[in-house]
């Protein structure tokens, strides 16, 4: 049972090597530099510790690492490949680059700062394993299930996560492909569900709640950030930064109606994510059409870094990318319901409003994103989407993270207007409000091509990571199979992301550059509040994450040998 928040603990004026300003891949900031010999303090704008980071699936894309099975070398040649192919132009080289060359070294200090453990997801593919050292294999890693009771009366203040279970059941990434699949593949699901259970139910018997996904990993970096005796002020916002003497010298904050100054001998690293929830900033930047709070990502992420990044005259870049993410539609007042597996699922498939296809349902949730943006700025907007799907679908797969197989979807749906069931295609398109004849037609165009195993207009089942989450009972495109048995339903979808992925100008050390290009001294950006290292792209799943873990090494590795300790003066009162 979780106990409740414990005391704030309180800001004040000091002087310390780092300051770290957002505590989600911030925190490999601040162990690397206290690691480092360094004096850090976090400071967490929201009561909760972890960030967007909690609310993720807790995958990291880190090529090279020892925990993947080729030889580093031979992993970082790939990679760089890969990059090279995927990312293009859309991102300064020398920024991938010096990812791939601290990747090793980031994931050997979080083993030996944090007491998480981690294992490779194989099979989990790179989103683009066709283009030049593309991985079908995958090269994505994750915590293994993870003790949270280790942070004794701290548990409280980790964030929670999107999805919770019905059970207390860790679920890894790896886990739910096979455990989506428990009406198909039994021998291959029970097993695990068998596994998790025991280990959630036998932890919580004696006394540890055992965590997967983003909950594991924040809760162990968490861990490993008290265990290193690392302050972390939480309810503390960020005002202004502090710039004297030629460099970024530390920061004003606010926790509760309180101002404190803290100097920074090294300097700043901003990790406090992007512009998720500041929906004019999105607006302007992005889309007229998105909805407020449609993002998945932490509630505090508004661009208060960037925004004071900015008035220093820092450069900003990608502002119109994020991470994009379709989900389902939400309940009025509500939140969107994640999507998993259910685009990639054979007997489904999504039309916008026009009533018929228009995406390969399958491809990476960016790059899903970026078409359906990419319409709207071509003036054919998609108004609106809906994934269609049959009884045997809804009799086979898990639906938004809790409808199990079988389970009927909620009455609040109907109600709500974002579901829809019929007993013939051109019933449901009536429901829905799409031409019936371009339905009628797209749904039995649909079938010839599951009919076949392939989808000529939009390629649905040819990428091996198109393949991962389908169902390998169904043959031979575990992607397609014909709608057949009636009702059918239709659910209303969102575009979503997972948060914002532009932000202010960082060079390959994570040090922040304003217009001309010349340095902020002092100052470093990681995570969404940088912008993204692979530009326009979404290498493989946990690729945000990986770089916001490999930057705060890079930044607090190079806050370390060049940092200007001498010209700081003492904070008031000191």
């Amino acid at each position: 049972m979780v106990k409740k928040m414990p005391p704030l603990v309180p800001a004040h004026d000091t002087i310390v090597d780092l300051l770290v300003i957002g505590s989600g891949t911030g925190m490999s900031a601040a162990l690397a530099a206290k690691e480092l010999g360094l004096s850090v303090v976090i400071a967490e704008k929201t009561a909760y510790v972890g960030g967007s980071t909690a609310r993720s699936g807790g995958a990291f894309w880190i090529p090279g690492s020892s925990i993947l099975p080729e030889p580093r070398d031979q992993g970082v040649t790939e990679a760089g490949t890969y990059l090279q192919a995927v990312v293009g132009d859309s991102a300064p080289a020398e920024r991938g680059t010096a990812f791939l060359n601290a990747g090793a070294e980031t994931v050997a200090m979080l083993e030996r700062a944090t007491p998480m453990r981690f294992f490779w997801a194989e099979g989990y593919s790179d989103y683009h394993p066709e283009k030049p050292g593309g991985r079908a294999a995958g090269r994505t890693c994750e915590c293994r299930p993870f003790n949270a009771s280790v942070l004794g009366e701290q548990r409280p203040r980790l964030r929670p996560g999107v999805m919770k279970a019905s059970l207390p059941m860790p679920v890894t990434g790896a886990d739910y492909k096979w455990m989506n699949l428990v009406a198909r593949k039994p021998l291959k699901a029970l097993p695990r569900i068998v596994r998790r259970a025991a280990l959630g139910i036998g932890g919580m018997l004696i006394g540890r709640e055992y965590l997967a996904g983003g909950q594991a990993l924040a809760a162990g970096l968490f861990a490993g950030v008290l265990r290193a005796g690392i302050p972390v002020w939480t309810e503390t916002s960020l005002v202004r930064l502090v710039h004297d003497g030629g460099r970024v010298s530390g920061a004003v904050l606010r926790q509760g109606e309180r101002e404190v100054t803290v100097r920074a001998r090294r300097g700043v690293v901003l990790a406090a994510g992007g512009l998720d929830h500041d929906i004019d900033a999105r607006h302007k930047y992005q889309s007229p059409t998105l909805a407020p709070h449609a993002s998945l990502g932490a509630e505090g992420n508004t661009g208060d870094a960037i925004e004071a990044a900015r008035e220093l005259g820092a450069d900003t870049v990608s502002m119109d990318q994020a991470w994009w993410f379709p989900a389902f539609a939400p309940l009025p007042g509500g939140a969107p319901a994640v999507m998993l597996a259910e685009r990639s699922l054979p007997g489904s498939f999504i039309v916008d409003q026009t009533g018929r296809r228009f995406i390969n349902e399958a491809t990476d949730y960016m790059t899903f994103g970026q078409r359906v943006l990419a319409r709207e700025q071509a003036g054919d907007p998609v108004t609106e989407m809906w994934l269609i799907f049959d009884q045997r679908y809804r009799n086979s797969y898990i639906m938004a993270g809790g409808l199990f197989p079988r389970q009927p979807l909620p009455e609040a749906w109907y109600e709500a207007g974002i579901a829809h069931r019929a007993d013939a295609p051109a019933a449901l398109a009536e429901a829905i409000g799409v031409p019936v004849d371009a339905f009628t037609d797209t749904f039995a165009q649909h079938n010839d091509y599951a009919d076949d195993g392939k989808d000529p207009e939009f390629d649905r089942g040819a990428s091996a990571y198109d393949r991962y989450y389908g169902d390998p009972t169904v043959t031979p495109n575990p992607n397609l199979s014909a709608l057949g048995s009636a009702p059918y339903y239709a659910v209303k979808m969102i575009l979503s992301d997972l948060g914002t992925c532009g932000g202010v100008v960082a060079d390959e050390h994570a040090r922040v550059l304003r217009e001309d290009g010349s340095l902020i001294e002092g100052l470093y950006a990681i995570g969404n509040t940088a912008g993204n290292a692979f530009g326009a792209s979404y290498p493989g799943a946990g690729a945000t994450i990986g770089q916001g873990l490999v930057y705060g090494y890079i930044a607090a590795r190079h806050a370390a040998a060049h940092g200007a300790a001498e010209t700081v003066a003492p904070a008031s009162g000191e």
